[in-house]
């Protein structure tokens, strides 16, 4: 093997996610996969900002994180679901000498988790 080839194997990068060979005249990029370079910086960003925290305390009323962080239509859907929530677990306490009501605080906590980890539509002005 030559100078040049070796330089030429070693100078050949490769995505990290699918094992694409990069294009060396843009080697932040892959072509096949979404990969940009900082992909990984993107990703271990802290989650959970003051808006998340937020959103996840106006939950206490289900829906209204979602309206907070600007998902007006399922906000108002979960908030249809807490009502219907609430008559069924009604309905099955009377059957279950009162162990249905435990499954109203799962309703609250799932709703309160999926605003915590949703993306933010309304971002704050700088």
């Amino acid at each position: 093997m030559t100078i040049d080839a070796d330089a030429k194997a070693t100078d050949q990068r490769t995505c990290p996610l699918c094992d694409t060979p990069l294009d060396p005249g843009n080697p932040n990029e892959c072509p096949k996969c979404d990969w940009t370079l900082g992909y990984r910086r993107r990703q271990s960003a802290p989650v959970g900002t003051s808006r998340d925290t937020a959103a996840m305390l106006l939950s206490v009323v289900p829906g209204l994180g979602h309206i907070y962080k600007g998902h007006l239509l399922t906000g108002l859907l979960f908030m249809a679901g807490a009502a219907f929530a609430v008559v069924a677990v009604s309905v099955i306490a009377t059957f279950t000498m009162g162990f249905g009501l435990l499954l109203l605080p799962l309703y609250w906590a799932g709703v309160m988790m999926q605003v915590y980890w949703l993306e933010d539509r309304r971002r704050p002005q700088a």
